[in-house]
This record gives structure tokens, sequence and C-alpha cells, in this order.
């Protein structure tokens, strides 16, 4: 009987020790949600970096901060060098693509009158075109605007990056230890979720990259203007799902038509339907898939999902959620399934 209450009593501990760290969690994950990319990106840049971190402190016999130091300086060079150049150059041109969304839409109201008076009835009301000027012109600075918030996200990825890479073994041991896992599935998820880490973070932006490469040739073949901005806006919009670069060759297509330069708008529709977007569904069914075989779909909705939680840079961490939340589906059903069908 005491041996009972005992152990009712201990129950009644747990549950409450067990509520008492959900409602910290909870209330703590409110509180540090802005710095989830932060985070994610730290963990990403870790797993990209360890072997070296190992490498130069294990056989080179560096000191672990001075290690961390030298990763920290060249994955900025590698990779936030050319991200801040992007940025760079499309804020430099803000008055430019304002001015251009205006022309833009007077463009379109050409073309769309040109269409009506071939077919013979109205397809869209000039206000609605209007509109959608008045939403192109109003969302370009808070784009632009969001590279201060982005800069803030790297500071503090970079901060907690380098703690992770001096801490690691330690950080990585008490990880192991601590999850209530079998050591093969431990394993298993060290291994799926390094592979998912560099299909996303370097599939993603290299497509992004010979997108906007490829999309560079034929401006400067057709004569666009300035065609290092619409360069750096095709790398942007190929990250998006469905629509894709499409976003960039479109509306200059609408431009050079409403300036009946006809041959022009056909060459760059052909141009970059055919080869842009067939570009991009190689590149997106096979390289993506051949370096970390994340299937396509993953990326999509991953996008889809990682822009709403976390804005331009959750390009990259939406499918990386999605990718985890699949491989914790089979590490589960690895870990209690096999369990359920011993024990019947």
């Amino acid at each position: 009987m005491a041996e009972d209450q005992f152990i009712h009593q201990n129950r009644i501990r747990q549950v409450f020790f067990l509520a008492a760290i959900v409602f910290l969690g909870v209330l703590l994950a409110i509180h540090l949600f802005t710095f989830l990319p932060a985070l994610l990106g730290a963990i990403t840049l870790y797993l990209l970096s360890r072997k070296w971190m190992y490498y130069l402190t294990d056989q080179r016999k560096w000191r672990k901060s001075l290690a961390a130091v030298l990763i920290l300086v060249v994955t900025l060079l590698i990779i936030m060098v050319p991200i801040g150049l992007l940025v760079q150059m499309l804020s430099s041109k803000v008055s430019y693509a304002i001015q251009h969304a205006n022309d833009l839409v007077e463009s379109l109201k050409i073309v769309i009158q040109k269409i009506e008076l071939q077919i013979g009835y109205d397809i869209i009301t000039p206000e609605k075109i209007n509109q959608l000027g008045t939403f192109l012109v109003g969302a370009i600075p808070k784009v632009l605007n969001a590279t201060f918030n982005t800069l803030i996200i790297i500071f503090f990825m970079y901060f907690i990056l380098f703690f992770m890479l001096v801490n690691g073994r330690n950080l990585e041991k008490g990880i192991y230890d601590y999850i209530p896992l079998k050591n093969e599935n431990v394993d298993k998820l060290g291994h799926e979720m390094r592979t998912i880490v560099i299909a996303n973070a370097i599939g993603i932006p290299v497509i992004a990259i010979c997108q906007g490469t490829i999309s560079l040739i034929g401006y400067f073949i057709l004569g666009v203007k300035e065609p290092l901005f619409w360069f750096g806006l095709t790398c942007l919009t190929s990250m998006l799902p469905v629509v894709g670069a499409a976003l960039a060759y479109v509306p200059i297509a609408i431009i050079f038509f409403a300036n009946d330069q006809i041959l022009q708008g056909v060459i760059l529709l052909l141009y970059g339907f055919g080869v842009v977007g067939t570009m991009d569904n190689v590149l997106r069914f096979t390289l993506a898939r051949k370096i970390g075989k994340v299937h396509p779909l993953i990326t999509v909705f991953g996008v889809i999902v990682g822009l709403e939680l976390f804005g331009f840079i959750g390009l990259i961490f939406g499918p990386l959620l999605i990718s985890l939340f699949i491989l914790m589906l089979k590490i589960y059903s690895n870990e209690f399934m096999v369990k359920k069908q011993e024990i019947s």
C-alpha cells in the first residue's frame, strides 16, 4: 500500500514537472521565435563546417576559438558576401524599381487595350490595374527594407555558430545522450539531417544562380535595360514555388509588347519558358534530389511554409523543416512500431 502511494505521488511530481517544462518551453518559444531563423542558420552552417572544425583542431592542433573564427570568416566570404552584394545591388535600384513598377502598369494597360480591341470586349478594368501598381510601389520598399532584419538575424546566427563550433563535441554528446531514441536511430537522425541541410542550403542557391545566369544571357542579347537588376530579381524569384523566375521575365516581355517590340517580347517568353523554365525543372528534379535525395514537392511546399514563417530566409529553412518532420515520422516508426510488432 505504501509502495503504491509512493508510485502515485512520484507520478504526480513527474506530471507537474513535465507541465512546468512544457509551460516554460512554450513561453520561451513565443518570445524567442524571432531568433529561430538565426538558430536554424547556425545549425545549417555548423553541419556544413563541422568536419573542417575537427580537421583544424584534431589534426592541425589549432585552438578551438581560432579555428572557429577562421570558419566564421570563410563562410562569411563564401556565403554572405555574394548575398550582401546582391541585396546591395537591388537596394541601390529602389528608385528604378519603383519607376519600373509604374512603367510596367502603363505597359500592361497598353497591352490589355490592344488585346481588348482585337477580341471586342473588356478583360480587366483600368482601376484594377492601378491597384496592382499601387501594390507594387508599396511592396518594393518593404521587401528591400527587410534587409535590416536579415542583418540582425545574420549577426545572431554567427554569434550562436561560434559557440556551437567551440563546444561542438560536448553539444553533440549532450544531444546524443538526451535524445530518447535507440543509438542507431540517433545516428540515422544525424546523418539524414546533414544530408537534408546540404541538399537545401546548397541545392536551392545553386539552382537560383544558374537560372539567373541563363536569364542574364538572354537579357543582354535582347537589350534589356538594367540587366544586372533583372538578374538579381530573377535569382530571388527563381526560389519561389510554382511561378519562379517568370515573375522577372514576364514583366519585361509585357514592356516589350507595350513598346511594339513584339519580336523581342516573343523571343523572351520563348526563352524564359523554354530554356529558363526547362533548366529550373531539370535542376530542381535532378540536382537537389541527387545531392540529398530530397523530393521536389518537399522543396515546393517547404518554400511556401518557410516564407510564411520566416520571410525570405525561409526559402532555405522551410524545406528543411518539412524534411525533418518526415524524418521524425520515419524514426518514430522505426523506434516504436518495431517494438509493437515484437510485443505482438
